[in-house]
Parts: C-alpha cells; structure tokens; sequence
C-alpha cells in the first residue's frame, strides 16, 4: 500500500482480495499477487509455483487482451523496502495489467441497463473467432469424454452434499444429480459427435458478465490459469456460461440473443443441442464456489451470499425442468 513500491507514480492504491490472489489497482494499473494456498484442484504453495502461474496467468490471458496482460514483475525486499520491479531478494511476482474502464464491463452494463443486443452479438463474434482459433488436440479432446465430464460432475456433487439444507435443497440436489447421470448415460453419442467435430478446446474456462469489457476492440480477460481441465471442455460449455450467467442476471432475451448470434458466427448448429446441459453444469458450480463462501467468518455477508448460492441453484433446477 506503499506508493513508493510501484514503478510507476500514482495518486491512490486500492486492494482488493479474493480467495486466491491480492489485487493492487494503481491509477493506470493493476498488480496482481498470487496468495501462498493450496486448494487441491489450485497449488500456490511455493514461490516458484506462483510464478510459473503468473506466467500462465499472463500467457493464457493474452489470447483475448493482448494489451492488457503487460508483464511479470519479481516483488523484492533491499533495505527493508519493498519494491514491485526491483532489485534485491524476491519474495513474491505480480501480473502487471492495464486498468480497464470498468463501466464497460458487461455486468456493469447490464445494471446500468445499458447492454444492447448489438452489444452482446459483438461479444458472440469475439467468442465465436476465440474458439475456432484456440488450441485443440487429441489430449485436449479427452476432456470431452463422458468419463472425464462424469468426474468433474460427481467433485460438484460431492462437494456440495455439506450444503443440502443450506444453499439447496435435498429435491434440487436429487433433481440435478438424476438429470446429470441420465444425460451422460444415455446421450453419450451426442458428446462423442462434439469430440469427432472438434468442439473440445483450450477455452477460457470463466466466462461471466465480470469479465467482458465492451471496448474497441472487447477484451475478456482473467481466464483459469491454475488447472488445465477446468479450461479444456466442449466450447458448448464456454458460451454456454456467459448465456447462463444472463439468466442468472434476468435477462433470458439477451441469453437467446447471444447463443443464435454465437451459432451464425461460428456455424456451430449442434452447439444448441448440448448447451442445456453444460448450463445446468455451470449454474451449479457457482452455487458450489458461493456456497464455500458461506462458511467464511465474516458475518455480515453471508446472508447475501446464501442467497446468491440459492438462486444459482435454482436456476440449474430450473433448466431441468425445461428439458422436454
């Protein structure tokens, strides 16, 4: 919170924290510090693992900010003082970022009741270039197999079962689960033709209202860089997040508009087959991180944040309900 840390001069610092990182906003840019935790699924326990992860951090996210996404900097201590890009003995690294202007955030946006279909078809097109040109290969394409997605459903489920009672409700939890297993076992041709079309890609893996900045050109930014197979999947469940997350924000109009704007820019007609799924996938892992956020000790949010775990969940029950 030193102003003479930073390489640049500024009038203010901000921090922002999440469960993982520690976020400095200077007046033209953000640093970016990687807490020492270990999650499992999420290792920054060492140094040397939190720069690796920087630099994933900085690699991935330039594929669609690339002038965003400016460099990794050593954190140093020389003299007692701490210093981002300076000499002396490394104790951390920092992403260094270019601030964005928030207001044009997609969620920023939605609020203010200004997105506009126009809007939304932009940000389709973008996704729809980003998938045709991101990285596919045979490895990749395992992570469109029943068994792998069967994995990643039955973590969600396992993970959530301390919540039944709490953020959802047993019925919701029966509902989701059946729907699940009976998706996967009896329409595994369906995900194999996504596999032989070549729809299993190295997507962006977190892709919400937060993190799409309506400019010239549209930057989405702060893809997952800490676990390969939470950004190896079917594109179908990419877009299909950003179209849930509408949902999740009301506006179903803008949900419907994405997906036929995203199927005429990538000519992905099968993608409409699958989506419903991978939205009931994604509106359930929201439920399941804000659900890990009830048991925080900080009070005064929880309630809130309860609340939001319950309507994510909802929301996942409810696309089952739509399945004919």
């Amino acid at each position: 919170m030193n102003k003479g840390a930073y390489p640049e001069s500024t009038d203010r610092i901000e921090l922002v924290q999440t469960h993982i990182s520690l976020v400095f906003l200077t007046d033209n840019h953000v640093y970016k510090i990687k807490k020492p935790v270990n999650f499992g699924f999420l290792d920054f326990s060492t140094v040397e693992k939190r720069k690796y992860y920087c630099e994933r951090e900085m690699e991935l996210n330039r594929r669609l900010a690339p002038d965003i996404y400016l460099a990794v900097l050593p954190v140093t201590v020389d003299n007692g003082d701490v210093v981002i890009g300076g000499k002396g003995r490394i104790i951390e690294y920092a992403v260094k970022m270019r601030r964005l202007p928030m207001e044009y955030l997609m969620i920023r946006l939605l609020r203010d009741n200004q997105l506009s279909s126009e809007m939304v078809e932009r940000v389709a097109r973008r996704i729809a270039l980003f998938h045709a040109e991101a990285e596919g290969s045979s490895q990749i394409d395992k992570f469109g197999s029943t068994e792998i997605i069967r994995n990643n459903t039955d973590e969600n489920f396992a993970q959530t079962q301390k919540y039944v009672g709490k953020s959802i409700t047993k019925s919701q939890y029966d509902v989701i689960r059946a729907f699940t297993e009976d998706y996967l076992n009896n329409r595994s041709d369906l995900f194999q033709k996504r596999v032989a079309e070549g729809k299993i890609k190295d997507c962006h893996g977190d892709l919400h209202l937060e993190h799409v900045c309506i400019t010239e050109p549209i930057r989405i930014f702060d893809c997952i860089e800490f676990n390969d197979r939470f950004r190896y999947s079917d594109t179908a469940a990419d877009i299909g997040f950003l179209a849930m997350d509408l949902d999740f924000h009301g506006r179903r109009d803008l949900s419907e508009t994405l997906m036929e704007a995203y199927v005429k820019f990538s000519g992905d007609n099968g993608v409409l087959d699958i989506v419903d799924f991978y939205k009931v996938y994604r509106a359930y892992v929201r439920g399941k991180v804000i659900s890990f956020q009830i048991d925080s000790p900080d009070p005064t949010s929880r309630g809130e944040t309860l609340r939001a775990a319950q309507k994510y969940f909802s929301l996942a029950t409810s696309y089952v309900g739509l399945k004919p």
